[in-house]
């Protein structure tokens, strides 16, 4: 247990300790996503040569054996060679079977523990503890360290000695927790509309790999010669069919990624719990928070939700397999609630009907910007056309199509512009098809820009970007009137920019 590391760490050579047992446990389990298709593939190829089915079997077996027992006697090997080790003032680790690596951080950077637990772990008692500092490593990646895998008791108690034992003191009340009415929101995503034409190809991948041949299936070209013959039907039917497994698919994402959802703050420290079959926990420290964002994709616009982000230094990158933002605070969820808990989060009301509109010259370049597309696809169309008189008639439509559609996201990006000062924030808005609302934490701000375009010089307006050691890193208040961005940076962080307006005026 944790106590006896903290006892045992002042000792320079003691205090190491390694995974737990059961994740060579896992390491097999996992190994037969890879056993079982290769055993598949296997069997189908010896039986394709006419060898007897006890033969097939036999060799089947063997072989899906032989993948599970390479990746126990890798997870066993990995375990013996990994130690970790926290002191009064670093967390150590050793690791590596050819190469030895050692990773120490220190505790006083220590900015978020992430510790989170698939069903394999999850069932066996373990979990995996991502502790990061928001820095970067010598060899360019960020400086975290991840502990693969630990007891779940052991990985709750070390997060709570990082994090001074604030993340184990009562909290002050949850800030949101889930409503299931929420998943309404989940189909609002355009992988609603690609998700089953994607994973019907990954099917089809799949099927092949294993030796299926799904292209030279009978029942295939069946199906292909029926939908090439009545496309008026087939097509919309196809459409429909893949909307719908793609709402299946989104609402089943949602539900796994936000189900037992809760978001709470401890004394110094938020926390969020997330994850149906795969357990997440995060815990932030306030004081690296420098704001937060409120995010509207159109579709979840239209349908009146939104969901929140922090910005926060310290937080690793998203994996590969991970489907959510390691910043996201909230699920999709109303925009109402979006805007209540950024605002619990934050100390402060965001409103972005308070925000400050930007001249009717920042429309002008939008609807501009929206023509020159539309012109130039006809262009395309045009040499595509001379070139290989390929184009159909049908494809004319589009750039006819686009005016009408770029001069509606023009009006709306504009009606999004927004930008404002609060006591403690700087507020900006921007974004036709993701409108986003960022609060700045003003004491986070390290550096101002003002820059303007050609274009942007003759409409009188400039562009405020805040720069900070948190999230994104740069923020913009976007085709800002030049007076008016030019106040709006000196306000935002006093005595920054003085000498050089006064040098320029």
């Amino acid at each position: 247990m944790m106590p006896d590391v903290e006892e045992t760490a002042t000792g320079e050579e003691s205090g190491w300790r390694a995974p737990h047992p059961r994740v060579v446990v896992a390491a097999a389990v996992f190994s037969l996503a890879v056993a079982v298709p290769a055993a598949i593939a296997l069997a189908r190829f010896l039986a394709g040569r006419g060898a007897a089915p006890d033969v097939i079997v036999a060799v089947a077996v063997a072989a899906a054996l032989l993948v599970v027992g390479a990746a126990t006697v890798y997870e066993t090997a990995r375990r013996r060679t990994t130690r970790y080790r926290l002191t009064d003032r670093r967390l150590e680790l050793h690791s590596g079977i050819w190469t030895k690596e050692y990773r120490a951080v220190p505790r006083e950077r220590v900015r978020s523990v992430d510790v989170t637990a698939d069903p394999v772990r999850r069932a066996l008692g373990l979990a995996v503890v991502k502790v990061g500092t928001g820095e970067k490593h010598a060899s360019g990646g960020p400086a975290e360290i991840t502990l693969d895998a630990l007891a779940v008791t052991e990985a709750e108690e070390l997060r709570g000695v990082l994090l001074g034992g604030r993340a184990e003191r009562p909290d002050d009340g949850p800030l949101a927790e889930l409503r299931w009415s929420w998943i309404r929101y989940a189909p609002l995503t355009v992988w609603t509309f690609v998700g089953g034409g994607l994973a019907l190809g990954g099917l089809y991948k799949l099927l092949d790999t294993l030796g299926f041949e799904p292209g030279k299936s009978e029942t295939v070209a069946r199906a292909w010669e029926w939908l090439t013959a009545t496309p008026w039907v087939t097509v919309p039917l196809l459409l429909a069919a893949n909307a719908l497994l793609g709402l299946v698919g989104a609402t089943a994402l949602y539900a796994e990624s936000w189900g037992r959802y809760r978001l709470e703050r401890r004394p110094g420290v938020l926390r969020l719990r997330r994850g149906l079959l795969t357990t997440r926990s995060l815990t932030l420290e306030e004081r690296r928070l420098r704001g937060v964002a409120v995010t509207e994709p159109l579709l979840l616009r239209l349908g009146g939700g939104a969901r929140v982000t922090a910005v926060a230094t310290g937080l690793r990158k998203a994996e590969e397999n991970e489907t959510e933002e390691v910043a996201a605070l909230t699920p999709p969820l109303p925009a109402r609630e979006a805007r209540r808990i950024a605002s619990e989060v934050l100390g402060e009301e965001l409103d972005p009907a308070g925000l400050r509109g930007h001249p009717r010259a920042a429309r002008g370049r939008r609807v501009r910007r929206a023509l020159a597309g539309a012109a130039a696809l006809a262009a395309a169309l045009g040499m595509l056309d001379a070139w290989t008189e390929w184009v159909p008639a049908w494809a004319w439509a589009l750039p006819v199509l686009a005016v009408p559609a770029g001069w509606a996201l023009a009006a709306e990006g504009y009606r999004s512009l927004g930008h404002g000062l609060t006591r403690r924030y700087l507020v900006t808005r921007s974004g036709a098809v993701r409108r986003r609302t960022v609060a700045l934490d003003r004491s986070g701000i390290i550096g101002l820009t003002v820059s303007e375009s050609l274009f942007q010089r003759r409409a009188g307006l400039v562009t405020v970007s805040a720069t900070t050691a948190a999230g994104e890193g740069r923020y913009d208040v976007l085709d800002v009137g030049r007076d008016e961005g030019l106040r709006l940076a000196r306000h935002a962080v006093p005595g920054l920019l003085e000498p050089f307006v006064e040098e320029s005026g």
